[in-house]
C-alpha cells in the first residue's frame, strides 16, 4: 500500500520583474510564504516584547530600540548557526558564501546565540538587568521558533526521517533532486508531466518534523502564558521564564530531532544527532537557571536599576527669543534710573 501525503506547494507565491532601476535590472523579485511568515514572526516577536516591557512600567521608546537588534540578531545568529554547525568544511572553503541568506540555510540553535548576544549588548547599552531582558524576550522566542518551523514547512525544507506512518508526507520538491526529477516543477502543469507517476511512487514518506517543531513551539508558549500567570506576572521570580524557555523548548527539541533527517555528517550509527547535541547544553543551562530563581525568589519588579532615558529631549528655546527679555530687564533699569 502507498503510504504518504503527496505535497508539492510552490513556495513561491508570487514573481515580480525584473524590475528596471536607474539603468540597472534588478530582480526577478520574489514573494515567498517562508519570507512573510519570516516578516510575521519578527512583527509578532516584538508586540510580545513591547507587550512585556510596556507591563513593566517601561518606555515605549525603549521597547522600540530592541527591534534593530533582534533583526540583526536573529538573521546573523541563525545563518552562521547553520554555516558552522551544519557545512562548516563547505563555507569556511567558501565564506563570502556566508552572506547568501536568499540560498536558505538559517539555524534556530544559531538564532538563539545570536539573540542571547544581542540582548546581552542591549542589557548593557540601556543598563537593564541581562536575566530581566531574557525573561521579558522568552515568549517573543518561542513564538519565532514555531512560525520558522511553519515556514520550512512550506519551503519543502529540513524534513523528517523516511516513516512508513500513513501520517507521513512525500516532499516532492525535497526529494526530485536526488531523483534528477526537478524539471517537473518548471511546467506550468507539474501532474500532466510525463514522469510524474515516477516522482510519486519514488519519493518516500516522511515524518513532518517541520510540524512537530511547530506545536512544539507553541506547546512552549503557552506554557511559558501559564508560568508567568501563575508566578504573578511582574512579583514572578527573576530568571523563571528564561529558564523555563530554555529548559522546555530544548528538552523539547532533543526528542523532535528523532524524527528528522540527518543534516551533518553524523550517520545513524552515532549515538545522538547534531542538533541534540547543540541542545543539551541551553537545557542544562535552563535547568541552572530555573533553580536559582526558585531558590532566590527575587521579584522582578524589586531592585531593578533604571534604564538609560531614551525619551526625545524637549526643544531648546531659541535665542531670539531670549533677546526680547535680556532688551526688556534693560529698559527696566533704565527707567528705574
Amino acid at each position: 500500500m502507498d503510504n504518504g501525503i503527496v505535497y508539492y506547494l510552490d513556495p513561491i507565491i508570487l514573481t515580480l520583474g525584473p524590475v528596471q532601476l536607474l539603468g540597472y535590472s534588478l530582480g526577478p523579485l520574489q514573494l515567498r510564504y517562508y519570507g512573510l511568515i519570516f516578516a510575521s514572526m519578527l512583527y509578532l516577536g516584538f508586540l510580545f516584547w513591547r507587550w512585556q516591557l510596556l507591563r513593566g512600567k517601561y518606555s515605549s521608546d525603549l521597547a522600540d530600540r530592541y527591534l534593530i537588534w533582534g533583526v540583526i540578531s536573529v538573521l546573523a545568529g541563525s545563518r552562521l548557526g547553520h554555516c558552522l554547525f551544519y557545512q562548516a568544511d563547505y563555507y569556511l572553503a567558501n565564506p563570502v558564501e556566508i552572506l547568501y541568506f536568499w540560498k536558505g540555510g538559517l539555524a534556530s540553535h544559531g538564532a538563539t546565540i545570536g539573540l542571547m548576544v544581542g540582548m546581552l549588548g542591549f542589557s548593557i547599552r540601556y543598563k537593564m538587568r541581562f536575566i530581566e531582558v531574557l525573561d521579558r524576550f522568552s515568549i517573543s522566542a518561542t513564538g519565532g521558533a514555531a512560525l520558522v518551523r511553519l515556514g520550512n514547512f512550506f519551503n519543502s525544507e529540513i524534513v523528517g526521517r523516511v516513516t512508513d506512518s500513513p501520517l507521513g508526507v512525500k516532499f516532492l520538491r525535497h526529494d526530485c533532486h536526488k531523483m534528477e526529477l526537478c524539471q517537473i516543477f518548471e511546467t506550468d502543469n507539474p501532474e500532466a508531466h510525463a514522469r510524474w507517476a515516477e516522482l510519486v511512487e519514488r519519493t518516500p514518506a516522511r515524518h513532518p518534523s517541520q510540524l512537530y517543531e511547530f506545536a512544539l513551539g507553541l506547546f512552549v508558549m503557552l506554557s511559558l502564558y501559564m508560568i508567568d500567570r501563575w508566578a504573578g506576572r511582574e512579583k514572578r521570580p527573576l530568571g523563571l521564564m528564561a529558564g523555563s524557555f530554555l529548559a522546555i523548548y530544548f528538552f523539547g527539541r532533543f526528542f523532535v530531532e528523532y524524527f528528522k533527517d540527518y543534516q551533518t555528517d553524523l550517520s545513524s550509527q552515532e549515538a545522538f544527532t547534531m542538533g541534540q547535541y547543540l541542545s543539551v547544553l541551553p537545557f542544562l543551562v535552563g535547568v541552572g537557571i530555573i533553580t536559582w530563581s526558585l531558590v532566590a525568589r527575587k521579584p522582578t519588579d524589586e531592585g531593578r536599576p533604571e534604564p538609560l532615558d531614551v525619551t526625545p529631549r524637549p526643544e531648546k528655546t531659541s535665542k531670539s527669543k531670549s533677546k526680547p527679555k535680556s532688551k526688556s530687564k534693560s529698559r527696566s533699569k533704565k527707567s528705574s534710573k
